[in-house]
């Protein structure tokens, strides 16, 4: 679904700020670290470990938008899925259950936005050959094209001349990408701002095809369609993609380009473009291109796919998804003539799209299945998947009302298996359902989701040791979970339904108090619960504090004691409570405001001390440096007054964004607090009075100025965890930041005076949005990948 997007990688107001238990020993053996007496921080340096951490994915089980599907046509199992902001997935059928490839990709959070994969294509001749285009959002500049020679396990990539927008509207649309089966050196992509583009180096460089068009969409043009422009849809050969080597491929064809090309055009495109039609055909490999006549006008063209005796079948549908609504038509195609075979009209309340789309066989017994979009619910009579055996004369539904799991609305991509047509998949937007007995009078819908984990995380918190649970999840589109068991999807929480949980605590002394805020995204309503008997039951607060209707993730919550809490929701004031939510009182904290992006304080409860309660207000954008500085606030009594540090000041932090820091306490210290402000790190002892500058930890400039945002964060997140046997310092010290250029997960167990880096290059995740340590199993943090759910360290 269309998840909060956490990133540390912040632009201008403009732009907008974008959001969305195994083995393992957790040591660093071979690694190398330089020690240096704790006064000598400015000098410190790291060397890498050679053994990193092991990594698992906690248990969810998908959580979001699965955007395509892309089988191989020749291989049986080969098979990939496309995320919109959590990379891809390849499937494995040895284990029955989906690889995540895309875990290496990237300069960490500086380039999280290449986790977005608009589209997917794969070598027909080739099996072990698949590309993405990646890129998250059209407005943040060109996106890349990876390439890989071994289904995924390791990449190369080139960056594309035009934009990619993985996570903009119609994302499901496509396949955008294609290999020429006949020669698949040659490749096409509908690009969305700026027409056709075409490769004939597998890839490697791409030329505009500008006799096609020379237009390209401004971004007036883009924002004027509603800021996500379409483009060019989708490119379809005119030729059997199980490639050459098939008998019934003549020999003539193969190692000659494929000659007739369609390709679909959306409505911005044809009109920014000057074009007669929404269907533009080629019969000279893409030399030249024609308008083709098209039955209706206006409308958007998800998917068109050909059978194998070279029919098409062409969906129209007038929205663009995700779960367009109609009015939506399904039509055979020949080449020259059309013949409606299925059609969706607005009645009632019932506004039902067409989206996706497969075939299997040929001629009257083709066997076509229809993903009907934007049909909510399970009813009688209800459509979500519609199979036809007799070439679309007839049809029946074959999801609503049966047994298993059933996935209607965001039906936009379904795929036929080429090896067993009786298996058939579609994406939705929690993931992926399939049932492998289509044919059935009452087929069986099941999801296939073991191993994709596509939460966006906005927080997370671990109790202390001994605590009947591992964290509090607080996700985007999901809501809020107690998790008990990193191998079982959770079952405590408040039951929202469709809601994003912002922030949770609890308290230290009473782990089994737990204090849940947030929104309910079908209303727009803020919420905030509390659980006395940690997460079986839940109670809403009486009331809510002034500015609870600030709902975004900037807002959070600490709890110091049972019934105690003090609310921060953003771009407004914090107010605390002493009965549970009965009353909220204001605190003296000034009141913020939103600079461009949201603003909110960042809470920290002291757990040695109670009454100790810690406010950081970033100062809310790089952009504000001029007229704010951030500002660091401690309080004695329970988090009712508050008093600046105004050494923290002194030490001059840099003003940056509410998502790009982080506060931690040491939990077993009382006033001992670590501070990421962006770009360096913090530590204070007591309290906040004082404060010394870790300058080991810097941001990556680049091209950039530094009177901007860095390319990358010098520091962003920090948590502390159990200490290692022995060690010097009572909590391990874990910071996702910059050192020496090197962007990663590192850990301290001597206070900041040595580190090692904890991750390695290929478990970056598109950068880490949230972390939690783990009070009981020293080495092991949580953390949130762009997309990719939690994740935790062995």
């Amino acid at each position: 679904m269309n998840r909060k997007h956490n990133s540390h990688v912040v632009v201008p107001a403009l732009l907008a700020a974008l959001l969305a238990g195994c083995g393992g020993s957790g040591t660093d053996n071979g690694a190398t670290t330089v020690s240096l007496a704790p006064r000598q921080l400015a000098d410190i340096r790291v060397v890498s470990s050679t053994t990193a951490a092991t990594w698992n994915s906690v248990k969810f089980g998908g959580g979001g938008y699965v955007t395509g599907l892309v089988f191989h046509p020749t291989s049986p199992h080969v098979l990939y899925a496309r995320t919109d902001i959590g990379g891809a997935y390849r499937w494995d059928q040895k284990t029955s259950s989906w690889t995540a490839i895309t875990d290496g990709l990237g300069f960490g959070a500086a380039e999280s936005r290449f986790h977005g994969v608009e589209s997917l294509a794969v070598d027909p001749t080739n099996d072990q050959v698949v590309y993405m285009a990646t890129g998250m959002y059209t407005f943040e500049g060109n996106g890349r094209l990876y390439i890989s020679s071994d289904r995924g396990t390791t990449w190369t990539h080139v960056d594309l001349p035009f934009p990619v927008g993985g996570n903009n509207a119609g994302r499901a649309m496509g396949e955008r990408l294609m290999v020429d089966p006949n020669l698949p050196s040659t490749l096409f992509y509908g690009s969305r701002t700026a027409g056709l583009w075409k490769s004939t180096d597998s890839g490697q460089t791409w030329a505009q095809v500008t006799s096609l068009s020379t237009a390209t969409m401004s971004q007036e043009q883009v924002n004027a369609v509603g800021g996500s422009a379409m483009g060019v849809e989708l490119v379809v050969y005119d030729a059997d993609i199980r490639g050459p080597h098939k008998e019934k491929k003549h020999p003539k064809d193969a190692g000659t380009a494929t000659q007739t090309i369609y390709a679909a055009i959306a409505p911005d495109y044809v009109a920014a473009a000057g074009l007669a039609s929404n269907m533009v055909k080629s019969t000279d490999g893409g030399a030249t291109w024609a308008p083709v006549a098209t039955p209706v006008s206006g409308y958007h063209i998800p998917h068109m796919v050909r059978a194998d005796d070279g029919m098409f079948y062409v969906v129209f549908t007038k929205g663009a998804g995700p779960g367009a609504g109609g009015p939506a038509r399904l039509y055979k195609f020949d080449g020259t003539n059309w013949t409606l075979l299925k059609s969706e009209e607005p009645a009632q309340w019932l506004n039902f799209g067409m989206g996706g789309l497969s075939v299997s066989g040929t001629g009257a017994t083709t066997r076509i299945a229809l993903g009907v979009s934007n049909s909510w619910g399970n009813f009688s009579g209800q459509q979500i998947v519609q199979l036809s055996d007799d070439d679309g004369q007839t049809w029946r539904e074959i999801e609503a009302m049966t047994p298993g799991e059933v996935a209607p609305g965001w039906v936009d991509d379904v795929e036929i298996d080429p090896s067993n047509p009786d298996h058939i998949m579609h994406i939705h937007g929690g993931g992926i359902v399939e049932t492998w007995n289509a044919s059935a009078a009452t087929p069986t819908w099941n999801s296939t989701l073991n191993g994709i984990e596509e939460t966006a995380a906005i927080a997370i918190a671990t109790p202390p040791a001994g605590a009947p649970y591992k964290f509090i999840n607080s996700s985007g589109d999901v809501g809020a979970w107690v998790d008990t068991d990193l191998a079982t999807k959770p079952t405590l929480g408040p039951g929202l339904g469709w809601s994003s949980g912002n922030a949770a605590d609890m308290a230290w002394s009473d782990p089994l108090y737990i204090a849940s805020v947030g929104v309910v995204n079908s209303s727009g309503a803020a919420y905030g619960d509390w659980s006395g008997d940690g997460g079986k039951s839940w109670t809403s607060f009486a009331s809510l504090p002034q500015g609870a209707q600030n709902t975004s993730g900037e807002s959070n919550i600490v709890v110091s004691a049972r019934n105690k809490a003090v609310w921060a929701p953003a771009n407004s004031v914090s107010s605390y409570t002493t009965d549970n939510g009965a009353t909220w009182i204001r605190t003296n904290l000034p009141a913020l405001s939103s600079v461009g992006i949201n603003r909110g304080y960042r809470l920290a409860a002291d757990r040695r001390n109670p009454n100790k309660v810690y406010a950081y207000d970033s100062g809310g954008a790089w952009w504000n440096q001029w007229s704010d500085t951030a500002h660091f606030w401690y309080s004695t009594d329970g988090g009712h007054t508050f008093t600046e540090s105004t050494a923290f000041k002194g030490t001059s932090p840099m003003v940056t964004a509410f998502g790009n820091t982080s506060v931690a306490v040491n939990p077993n210290v009382e006033g001992d607090i670590w501070l990421a402000d962006g770009n360096a790190m913090y530590h204070s002892t007591d309290s906040g009075a004082t404060w010394t500058k870790l300058t080991n930890f810097t941001s990556f400039w680049g091209t950039h100025g530094t009177w901007s945002w860095p390319e990358m964060q010098g520091a962003t997140l920090v948590a502390l965890g159990k200490a290692a046997p022995g060690a010097s310092y009572p909590a391990a010290v874990y910071v996702v930041g910059v050192m020496n250029g090197q962007w990663g997960v590192y850990r301290s167990d001597d206070g900041g005076a040595t580190w090692t880096r904890f991750n390695d290059d290929a478990h970056q995740f598109g950068g880490i949005g949230v972390m939690a340590a783990d009070q009981n199993i020293y080495g092991r943090i949580y953390v949130s990948g762009t997309g990719r759910g939690l994740l935790y360290s062995n």
